[in-house]
């Protein structure tokens, strides 16, 4: 399995070198970027799988950074360190968006932990999404195995992939929000206009299928995502 990617956001140059040659050690692929502004570049460039981002920084410090990440992907922890302990400060990082949070100086295996707790969190959140294949769905029942949307008695319909993972995503977050970029990046390995469009469609294929049953419905929350709602 390859090793885990980190985006590392700070300007100190000596304790940023430091701390990814840890990170390195410890079987983390690290990018270490120099400021806020390069760090958002590296971000829109590459794919990772947690964001550590120092808060006091030129050019783009890290709450303005972080709601930028939010805004392309709300899923992705991000951890920030910071060398004031303002309770406005740790208020203000947990409102764009942090997991965690760190005072400077720390211990380095703090971090570590941190890191490791938060990522095997977000592992075990889509084992579970994946593991379920079965879905109660108001009066339809869907078989994401063998890609089977049934209605009551009926003979059931024939789901294409697509369909088939959008409904399944929808059913696991029922009732509840599910993130179009979530979805996007799950589903299309993407998340870019073409694939939001196209997305649209498939949701509109989905709400075709279910409108037999007048008490499930697929509403959309503006700028957030979708939410299937089966009573």
């Amino acid at each position: 399995m390859s090793n885990k990617k980190i985006l590392l956001v700070e300007d100190d140059p000596n304790f940023g070198i430091v701390l990814k040659d840890y990170l390195t050690l410890s079987k983390f692929d690290v990018t270490h970027a120099k400021d806020g502004l390069e760090g958002l570049i590296e971000f829109k460039n590459n794919d990772f799988d947690i964001c550590i981002l120092d808060v006091m920084m030129p050019r783009k410090d890290g709450f303005s950074l972080a709601e930028d990440i939010r805004k392309t992907n709300k899923e992705i922890p991000i951890i920030f360190l910071t060398a004031k302990s303002m309770k406005e400060d740790i208020l203000k990082g947990y409102k764009v968006g942090a997991d965690d949070y760190l005072n400077k100086p720390f211990d380095s295996e703090v971090l570590l932990y941190k890191i490791n707790a938060i990522l095997q969190r977000k592992s075990s959140a889509m084992d579970a999404i994946e593991e379920q294949f079965e879905f109660q769905i108001g009066r339809f029942f869907l078989n994401s195995k063998l890609r089977q949307l049934s209605f009551d008695k009926q003979e059931p319909i024939k789901l294409s992939p697509k369909e088939n993972k959008l409904l399944k995503m929808l059913a696991t977050y029922k009732n509840d929000l599910m993130p179009r970029e979530l979805a996007l990046i799950k589903i299309w390995r993407d998340d870019n206009y073409f694939t939001s469009r196209s997305m649209d469609v498939y949701i509109a294929k989905l709400r075709k299928y279910l409108k037999e049953d007048s008490e499930v419905e697929i509403i959309n929350i503006h700028g957030e995502g979708f939410r299937l709602i089966a009573k």
